[in-house]
């Protein structure tokens, strides 16, 4: 029987964690919004902002929408005054990487009603986080429709704010929550 390195079996066995991180950074590079999924590849805030920085670095002025850094596969869209990225395996399909990212774009196009700019992002960023929640999940793709992300990602947030709520409809609305995902 012929051993294979684990390490190398794992890193072309197909797997559902297509998404290592998506984010949206300000014309100056700093993070507005980040989720990374895979500790291994970005463990620490520290990390994640330094290649945040290096992304932007050699993204910011470029006009191309695919770049690989540091072992990732990165597709990237501008506008106005943000980027917004998706980052995959360097083995990752760019089609599948680029779908995500076009659903993330057009969900909070959609979202701040076609006026993407950082300060309409920022007064709306509880519907953005939803979004970015609705399209990936731990690294795996669970929807790449703008028009249903925005739907749930909507619905979501009509909802009572977290912090206005109390201790037991935290826990009721979690209850909700966790019956309707079991019951799809």
């Amino acid at each position: 029987m012929v051993q294979t390195n684990t390490m190398e079996g794992s890193l072309f066995e197909p797997t559902l964690y297509i998404i290592k991180g998506m984010c949206i950074l300000d014309n100056d590079g700093n993070r507005i919004l980040a989720k990374y999924y895979d500790k291994n590849v970005l463990p620490t805030a520290k990390e994640q902002k330094a290649f945040e920085k290096n992304l932007f670095n050699k993204t910011h002025r470029a006009n191309a929408e695919i770049i690989m850094l540091e072992g990732l596969t990165c597709v990237y869209k501008s506008n106005v005054d943000l980027f917004f990225y998706v980052m995959g395996s360097s083995h990752e399909n760019e089609l599948i990487l680029q779908s995500v990212l076009n659903a993330l774009y057009e969900s909070v196009s959609i979202l701040l009603r076609r006026n993407v700019e950082k300060r309409v992002l920022l007064d709306n960023l509880d519907a953005v986080m939803l979004a970015f929640d609705e399209i990936c999940d731990g690294g795996v793709i669970l929807d790449s429709d703008p028009g249903s992300v925005v739907s749930r990602a909507a619905l979501r947030a009509d909802d009572v704010p977290l912090a206005e709520q109390t201790v037991a409809q935290v826990l009721q609305s979690a209850k909700e929550q966790l019956k309707w995902s079991l019951l799809k």
